[in-house]
């Protein structure tokens, strides 16, 4: 700022005296100013922040995404919107938040089903390395078995043993072709050798909404969106899709022990943006969130609602994604998962 100003004022030593002298002080306010301007520039975030989450209202992914908005809209003395941008697995949100300005405003708050993508679907409008910066990875979930109470199965081997006595009976839905419920669904009958007939919805939350009313059997949903609907005897759960049991379920066995030894399946919640964003605004979206995360209140619901809560570096979650991106391969193809 000072050398801003003493070059104002030196180019003005060479002008003519007169009216031109009263000259040299308006120049240096105005180099004050830019100046002053540039030192008081409002700090990231200035205007509200969108999370673009592609489950609908009420899925596992949405209900997490709202409790943290909430805390970082009082953090941030700026709004954190959740906005729900359903279909296509989940691949039309990441679109959109790929396209975005990389100005740190509009946010993806994403579940696994970012690393099913590409093993999927052929022709992506984007590409997950590429095109998204990791912030933060959240928190991980399991993956949970649940049935409509009129269903003639209380566990999972009585349901595998159904299944295989009515092969392609059993309506198992998904959020989508390609979401983490879907390849969940996809393991179990290649692991098991039974044949279920799969009805994708444009997410969680719609898929939810025909198992409890009985338009499809069965779901493979996240433990918090179980939980919602388990606690009211709406569903049945069946079995849990990690290695070991869940702290939020702990009676409820896992499929691996339920007579499927090596099945495991999880998803997880974290935060990109787009490609390019500012270091800043990652740090800062980064740093908060992990404030948010390990406040008692928060840490305290996420783990009764089945989410085990990480809040990692973007490095280490940067990391995680690549690593899945290669394992998740690895399970559709010997899934069978068709590409679409």
């Amino acid at each position: 700022m000072r050398a801003v100003a003493q070059l104002a004022w030196n180019r003005s030593r060479g002008k003519p005296k007169g009216k031109a002298s009263r000259n040299p002080p308006c120049l240096l306010a105005l180099a004050l100013c830019l100046g002053m301007s540039g030192a008081h520039a409002q700090p990231y975030p200035a205007k509200p922040v969108r999370f673009i989450v592609g489950p609908g209202p009420n899925s596992g992914t949405d209900v997490v995404a709202r409790a943290i908005a909430i805390r970082l809209t009082e953090r941030f003395g700026q709004s954190v919107i959740v906005e729900n941008r359903t279909g296509a697995g989940g691949t039309i949100a990441v679109a959109a938040v790929a396209k975005s300005p990389p100005d740190g405003y509009t946010i993806l708050f994403v579940s696994g089903s970012l690393v099913v993508h590409p093993a999927v679907y052929r022709n992506l409008p984007y590409d997950v390395v590429r095109d998204l910066a990791p912030i933060m990875l959240i928190g991980i979930v399991p993956q949970v078995l649940v049935v409509h109470p009129s269903l003639p199965a209380k566990t999972t081997r009585e349901f595998i043993a159904l299944a295989k006595s009515r092969p392609g009976e059993i309506n198992i839905g998904s959020g989508g072709v390609g979401s983490t419920g879907h390849l969940a669904g996809e393991l179990l009958q290649s692991s098991t050798g039974i044949r279920m007939t799969h009805v994708p919805y444009k997410g969680a939350g719609p898929a939810a909404v025909d198992v409890i009313a009985g338009q499809i059997q069965a779901l493979f949903t996240s433990a918090v969106n179980a939980l919602q609907h388990s606690r009211t005897g709406r569903v049945r759960v069946l079995g849990v899709s990690t290695a070991k049991r869940i702290s939020a379920m702990p009676d409820v066995p896992t499929i691996a022990e339920s007579g499927v030894p090596g099945y495991q399946l999880m998803t997880w919640y974290g935060l990109l943006a787009p490609a390019g964003t500012p270091g800043a605004a990652i740090d800062r979206l980064n740093q908060e969130t992990a404030a948010v995360i390990n406040l008692p209140d928060v840490l305290a619901r996420m783990r009764a609602d089945g989410v085990e809560p990480v809040a990692s570096t973007p490095g280490q979650f940067a990391d995680m994604i690549g690593t899945e991106l290669v394992r998740i391969a690895k399970i559709v193809k010997s899934a069978g998962i068709e590409a679409q």
